[in-house]
């Protein structure tokens, strides 16, 4: 692995060392972004909660690398799901692969089941495409935002940049509860950024 995690494409720093089986698993996702040609730029910050934002969304490969990536970094991703994967015989192992079960039906009461997810764990990094969606939408959703403001935990913006061939990561902000004066704060890490399928990416001013 040092031949590969100690070229120019991967000096970014990742969170510390948390076993030898999550080091094998780094390895792992090292080696499939390097081969394929990913560069990885950022130091991961020692925030344990945080909203992650997950952009460009534009096709499945992107929750693909976003995982390789967070392996890299030796972090792990949660992501919010429909209560039903959880229920069943795989429904622990869903579960481990970092799903939060959340009631779609009670949508307006979603951002306060996420505020409770928070709340009853010590870490807690949820990942969120502010799309929606891969196909092409004009804005970002609020979700993400409302979450991090009755989570009290900071927004991390994670760029995919399918242009640049580089998976980075922006400045923290700490939501102020001023949805229009902190989006453009969030978005600047995103500015010349390309999804996989360009025509699909939501311009960020």
């Amino acid at each position: 692995m040092s031949d590969v995690a100690k070229g120019s494409r991967f000096g970014a720093r990742p969170a510390p060392f948390r076993g030898p089986f999550s080091e094998i698993y780094r390895w792992a996702c090292t080696v499939y972004l390097y081969i394929g040609g990913w560069r990885m730029e950022g130091d991961w910050p020692g925030d344990p909660k945080l909203v992650a934002v997950a952009a460009p969304h534009t096709s499945n490969w992107d929750g693909i690398n976003m995982i390789a990536a967070a392996g890299f970094y030796r972090i792990r991703f949660s992501w919010m799901g429909k209560a039903s994967l959880v229920k069943g015989p795989f429904g622990g192992v869903v579960r481990w692969l970092g799903c939060i079960p959340v009631d779609r039906k009670a949508a307006a009461d979603m951002v306060d089941q996420m505020a409770d997810a928070y709340a009853a764990r010590d870490s807690l990094i949820l990942a969120i495409a502010p799309e929606g969606t891969r196909d092409r939408v004009e804005t970002w959703k609020t979700g993400l935002y409302r979450i991090a403001v009755a989570a009290g935990v900071p927004i991390l913006p994670t760029v995919l940049d399918y242009g640049r061939k580089r998976i980075a990561l922006g400045q923290i902000v700490h939501p102020t509860g001023d949805y229009d004066a902190d989006l453009p704060l969030i978005q600047a890490a995103y500015r010349g950024a390309e999804g996989k399928f360009p025509d699909r990416s939501v311009p960020v001013g």
